[in-house]
């Protein structure tokens, strides 16, 4: 019998034993003797010992433990005990021995028939499972010789897949070549296209100009045909003049004659001297005095008929001459004419810089021609159309008179920024740029800008866009490059592009920001920058530049320009957000041609938090004559640890000359009587507009229009951890629950952030009260400012902020946080330390959804339980001056008061 068969056989007698009670032994008597008589115990008695040896010889195969091997021993030795009291009792009884015995006899008899059927059950089962091993066993061996087949075609099908993936390599090592070439024409495509832009962009001015002229040309026609008309008539009075003139003249000379005659023949004895042939000439001379007479009389009539003609010739050739002056002169002025004007002055001052590249005209003489250009001076009006025509020396001469005596009272202020709108716009810095750069012009300053050309600029917003006859070179990574310089005017200031001619083609990149190497391309352009006001002969009083990508510009002016003469500006430097530093290891500092031991050091641009790398947002700082940031809470916050970002320390040092200026919005673009993107017009004495604007973008975005005083909540936004995404995202369900309806507006770079909102979006895809629209759409955001009633700004730290003051002059009342310029805008109405005056918005200080519960509620709770409070409110918001004036003054203070202070060596 196999190990298996005597397992499972032990196994079966173990189940039978465990069903069956223990039999009490078999008794013999014996008179002699009383014995227990050991072969009448039954075979149970025995099968009970030896299955508990069995038991016990098993544990390693059943795995059952020790200890409960020894509590089943003590468990039987007790009711063996048991077992033997019962037998001696029995023994005392013997007259129930033997049919006890008996009747166990038959039991026990019965129960090995029981046995044995179950044993050959057992090895008929046996048998059974042995065949099927046998089978199990053949199967497995067939199997084996099966899978060796199998592997031996699958080897097979290996080879011919190593071969497939050879060929495969090989044509991709092909494709790879050609994704080169494709890349390769790639670029030729782009630079064509952008060559093609250029062209195209040409060809839509030169069209332009090409309409003008033809109307020009047509108005010249009309003059030249009149002029051509009053030659004619001019000619012919001066034929009948001249023939008039010669006429007295004879007439002059046969009265001379005929006086000569008379003389004579008075002189003369008639009567002694007379004879026939005297008498005969006499009367001829008379008849010839008579005729010469009727001559000169006929000759002074026709002469007084056509002098009236004469004067009526000259007066009219004049009044035309004269008409047509005033009528150019007014267009030029007024701007009758399509862009004339401004085409005038840009041709003025493309005039000037060609003079000065020339050498024809002084660096001086150029700056002052330029600001009187810019200032639009009539003198400069005039003395172009007088010498219009003129060769240019005259023109130059005339416009040298002019200024011979003409001295400024204005600063020549440079701003060099990576952003202007509308041009080139990402972020704040370019509304900023434009507006403070426009209110600076308006108080009589000479504002420049300088750009870089990007190829995704929009070139639609620029006047009058010409490249200029020059090249300027510049120093990069051990070599010069040439550049382009582009010229022309955005919103009346007058912008210079740099267009590098860089291998690298630094602006040709299609982004602004957010290149691998914008490092370089910055640096790159600001030492351009610098060059080009160098080499331009341009002698500006302030040099401003904005946030680290020109923030090269205070050390390269103080390290490389000033030491050579090129020193009569003061350097302003502007930070609109200190967690943008603009950081990179030293030794990139050396492209551009600073020096990185001069530099690379505590005081100068080391990075405080990192002093392997330098930190250009610390040089500027350190080599500005004027730091500024974009306001005072800001430039309170940015010197603290928390809020510095590393450079608390520096701005300490350096405080003397950090200050912070809230910024403006421009009131001529942010207005909602004048805005082109709203469909209804408003302002603070008629608010009708507003509530059609409401309706109005109620049914564009699909909101419910049942209740039209439910209030209206939005928020515009970039959605970063800086705006507070937590808390508008709560703002959009806490708005919910206090009956409101909620639009949003804007998107985010971060993914994480945009798959967030887009589920909520969809969450809100069909709900009656709230709106998602995940993007950038500057019309749509005038429509939001002049539909709302709230605008919600809960940012966690926020420098300035534009939205907040826009909001206000749309009528909408903002919901902020007390942080950087919010808390210098916005001013909460339920504050009684604020005067009355000051009150327009809700605030709250902590960062978190009960401080935003509490302002949104108070806000609720004014608008709707208090109408008229409300209205007056939103009235005056609107008329609050949010505008560039009163910034502009406090730059224009900190330029005129560090130019008066500093001297030319100076940048501390």
């Amino acid at each position: 019998m196999s190990l298996f068969n005597y397992q499972l056989r032990r196994l079966q007698l173990k189940n039978d034993s465990q069903e069956k009670p223990l039999l009490k032994p078999k008794i013999q008597h014996n008179d002699e003797e009383d014995t227990i008589d050991q072969n009448a115990i039954p075979d149970c008695i025995f099968y009970s010992h030896n299955q508990t040896i069995a038991n016990e010889d098993s544990n390693g195969i059943n795995n059952v433990s020790e200890t409960n091997e020894v509590k089943n021993v003590n468990d039987k030795n007790q009711s063996s005990r048991i077992e033997l009291d019962d037998l001696f009792h029995t023994i005392n009884n013997p007259e129930k021995i033997h049919d006890n015995a008996l009747k166990e006899l038959k039991m026990i008899l019965v129960e090995k028939e029981m046995l044995q059927q179950k044993v050959n059950a057992l090895e008929m089962k046996l048998v059974e499972d042995d065949a099927q091993t046998n089978v199990v066993h053949k199967n497995e061996i067939h199997t084996i010789e099966t899978d060796d087949h199998e592997n031996h075609r699958i080897r097979n099908e290996n080879m011919v897949l190593k071969s497939d993936i050879k060929m495969l390599k090989d044509k991709l090592r092909n494709v790879q070549a050609i994704d080169e070439r494709v890349f390769s024409l790639e670029n030729e495509r782009s630079k064509l296209l952008a060559s093609v832009k250029e062209l195209e962009f040409m060809l839509s001015v030169a069209q332009k100009d090409v309409s003008k002229l033809s109307i020009l040309k047509t108005e010249c026609e009309d003059l030249h045909y009149k002029i051509e008309c009053l030659h004619a008539l001019l000619d012919t009075a001066t034929k009948h003049a001249d023939q008039a003139d010669r006429i007295l003249k004879r007439n002059d000379e046969l009265e001379r004659k005929v006086e000569k005659l008379e003389a004579l023949l008075k002189a003369s004895n008639p009567d002694r001297f007379i004879s026939d042939e005297n008498k005969e000439c006499k009367e001829i001379l008379l008849q010839r005095v008579k005729i010469l007479e009727n001559q000169i009389q006929m000759s002074d009539e026709k002469i007084n008929a056509n002098v009236p003609i004469y004067q009526g010739s000259v007066k009219e050739l004049q009044d035309i001459v004269s008409k047509h002056k005033e009528e150019s002169m007014g267009k030029l002025s007024n701007g009758s004419l399509d862009d004339m004007p401004q085409e005038l002055w840009n041709h003025v001052l493309s005039m000037v810089d060609s003079w000065l590249l020339e050498k024809k005209i002084s660096s001086n003489d150029a700056i002052l021609l330029r600001e009187m250009a810019w200032k639009r001076d009539d003198r400069i009006k005039d003395a172009y159309f007088i010498c219009n025509g003129e060769i240019q020396q005259k023109v130059i001469d005339t416009f040298l008179k002019i200024i011979s005596s003409q001295s400024s009272s204005g600063l020549n202020i440079v701003h060099i920024a990576a952003e202007m709108a509308p041009v080139v716009k990402v972020g704040g810095l370019g509304d900023v740029v434009t507006g403070l750069c426009k209110a600076l012009q308006r108080r009589g300053h000479l504002v420049e800008v300088i750009l870089p050309k990007y190829d995704c600029m929009q070139i639609g917003e620029i006047d009058n866009l010409q490249i200029l006859d020059v090249v300027i070179e510049s120093y990069f990574d051990g070599h010069l490059f040439k550049n382009k310089i582009w010229f022309g005017t955005i919103e009346g200031l007058p912008v210079y592009f740099i267009e590098p001619l860089h291998p690298a083609q630094f602006f040709l990149r299609g982004n602004v920001y957010g290149v691998h190497d914008d490092f370089k391309r910055f640096s790159y352009f600001s030492r351009a920058a610098l060059e080009f006001i160098c080499q331009f002969g341009k002698k500006p009083d302030i040099i401003h530049c904005h946030d680290w990508q020109t923030a090269f510009i205070p050390p390269l002016y103080w390290e490389l320009y000033a030491v050579v003469g090129f020193n009569f500006a003061k350097i302003c430097f502007t930070c609109h957000n200190f967690e943008y530093q603009g950081t990179a290891h030293a030794s990139e500092l050396a492209s551009c041609g600073l020096g990185i031991r001069r530099l690379h050091r505590a005081d100068r641009m080391m990075d405080n938090l990192n002093h392997d790398r330098i930190n250009l947002v610390k040089g500027a700082i350190v080599f500005s004559n004027i730091v500024t940031t974009v306001s005072p809470t800001y430039a309170d916050e940015v010197r603290t640890a928390q809020g510095g970002h590393g450079l608390h320390d520096t701005l300490n040092l350096h405080s003397l000359k950090f200050t912070g200026i809230v910024n403006g919005i421009d009131t001529e673009t942010w207005n909602p009587f004048t805005d082109p993107f709203l469909r209804f017009h408003y302002n603070a004495d008629d608010l009708h507009g507003k509530d059609d604007n409401k309706d109005a973008i109620r049914k564009y975005i699909n909101l419910s229009t049942k209740n039209p005083s439910q209030p209206l909540v939005a928020c515009i936004t970039r959605l970063v951890p800086q705006k507070g995404v937590h808390l508008i995202r709560h703002a959009i369900y806490r708005t919910l629950e206090l009956g409101g309806q909620f639009i949003l507006l804007g998107s985010s770079p971060i993914i994480h952030i945009q798959r967030e909102f887009e589920d909520i979006a969809n969450q809100f895809q069909n709900h009656p009260n709230i709106r998602l629209v995940l993007k950038y759409d500057n019309a749509l955001s005038h429509f939001i400012y002049a539909a709302s009633d709230m605008f919600v700004m809960p940012s966690i730290f926020e420098p300035c902020g534009l939205t907040q003051m826009i909001a206000m002059r749309y009528g909408s009342v903002p919901i902020v946080r007390n942080t950087g310029g919010l808390n210098d805008s916005v001013f909460d109405v339920d504050d009684d330390a604020i005067p009355a005056q000051l009150k327009n918005g809700f605030t709250f200080s902590k960062a978190d959804e009960l401080g935003l519960n509490n302002a949104l509620e108070r806000a609720f709770h004014l608008y709707t339980s208090n109408k008229d409070g409300w209205l007056q409110l939103v009235k005056k918001n609107m008329r609050t001056d949010f505008s560039w004036n009163s910034s502009s003054v406090q730059y224009e203070k900190l330029y005129l008061q560090t130019v008066a202070r500093t001297t030319n060596s100076e940048f501390r």
